[in-house]
């Protein structure tokens, strides 16, 4: 029986995973490309925040903040369903509202938008509705039919504050530095922050939104420079080995072995080059508070007998970070391709 996902009634920051079915790669740069342009634009229409995200080749994440749901007036309902239908319809949904204003039929008019905002605001839908037409779209263009994603993706519920928001956000940029597909996060386009060093705006927004107010005083490269202490790691493992395998850059993987079953800690900044569970698999990821608190508010998502919430993470110095899940398997593992 799988468990339902931990999902706060008002405002929530989330990091999503999802991966291809079979793990099959099938997103190149145009696929990528494709991605990038329909989160936008299902971000736009649900106004669920991305503050960063990377597409590799067969999964994909982001880091979301979802907000309070609001009322959402006709003239933004209109703006919104242009960012996922075509003029036609858009058309239809105006002359449709305007009628129905105009003959003092209010409650028709605002049951007719709420066919369309459910799914405004609402994590579930945004991913169902991402996935949905990214799996059309594949399938139109590639002849095939049938799921393009494994049933389910994955959740887990961060803390709003910034020292949490950029740990996460760094863990994902850092994707492609772990696969071996670049040296430097900012050299892959398909990624939040390699979004925003290529200029775009949107990203630039969402990279911001990890930030304290004074380094957002500071403007766009103040909050490059602190976001990037975070995610550069010099003194790369790199070159050949005896057999002609190339060598993956971050840690050996016999470094990270031992200093995991000897309960030692790497530094922060050397362990986000690792794959690390507790980003994906720990349920709540936050200080103790936090996890405490999320822990209370979602109870029945744990056992009768748990008693409390925060668990310690192992494997580096994560600071004050605590996570949901106990976890015990494959915790911190050397960068392997994706």
């Amino acid at each position: 029986m799988r468990t339902s996902r931990i999902v706060e009634e008002g405002a929530g920051y989330y990091h999503i995973v999802s991966r291809v079915v079979d793990r099959r790669r099938v997103f190149d740069d145009h696929e990528k490309e494709r991605f990038r342009d329909l989160m936008r634009a299902v971000s736009e229409f649900s106004d669920v925040k991305i503050l960063t995200w990377c597409c590799m080749e067969n999964h994909i994440h982001l880091l979301m903040h979802v907000p309070e749901c609001q009322e959402v007036g006709d003239a933004e309902f209109l703006r919104r369903l242009a960012c996922l239908y075509d003029g036609v319809i858009v058309g239809q949904a105006r002359a449709y509202l305007v009628t129905q204003r105009k003959e003092g039929h209010d409650k028709q008019a605002e049951e007719f938008k709420r066919e369309y905002t459910y799914r405004m605001y609402d994590l579930g839908e945004f991913m169902k509705t991402l996935k949905q037409r990214l799996t059309m779209s594949y399938n139109k263009r590639h002849g095939r039919k049938g799921t393009l994603w494994e049933e389910r993706f994955k959740s887990t519920l961060v803390e709003g504050t910034p020292g949490t928001l950029m740990r996460m956000a760094a863990y994902i940029d850092l994707n492609p530095v772990r696969a071996g597909l670049v040296k430097d996060p900012k050299d892959y386009r398909y990624s939040g922050y390699g979004e925003a060093m290529g200029g775009s705006q949107r990203a630039r927004t969402g990279i911001m939104a990890l930030m304290d107010e004074g380094v957002k005083r500071e403007g766009w490269w103040s909050a490059a420079a602190r976001y990037r202490q975070l995610l550069y790691v010099s003194g790369e493992r790199r070159g050949v080995q005896e057999n002609g395998r190339r060598v993956k850059p971050g840690f050996a993987p016999e470094v990270v072995t031992q200093v995991v079953d000897q309960k030692g800690t790497l530094p922060l900044t050397a362990i986000l080059r690792c794959r690390i569970r507790y980003f994906t698999d720990g349920a709540i990821l936050g200080s103790r508070m936090f996890v405490e608190g999320a822990f209370l508010r979602h109870r029945a998502h744990f056992g009768a007998k748990r008693e409390t919430g925060a668990r310690p993470m192992k494997g580096a110095d994560y600071g004050d970070l605590f996570t949901a899940r106990h976890l015990r398997v494959d915790v911190v593992s050397a960068p392997v391709p994706a």
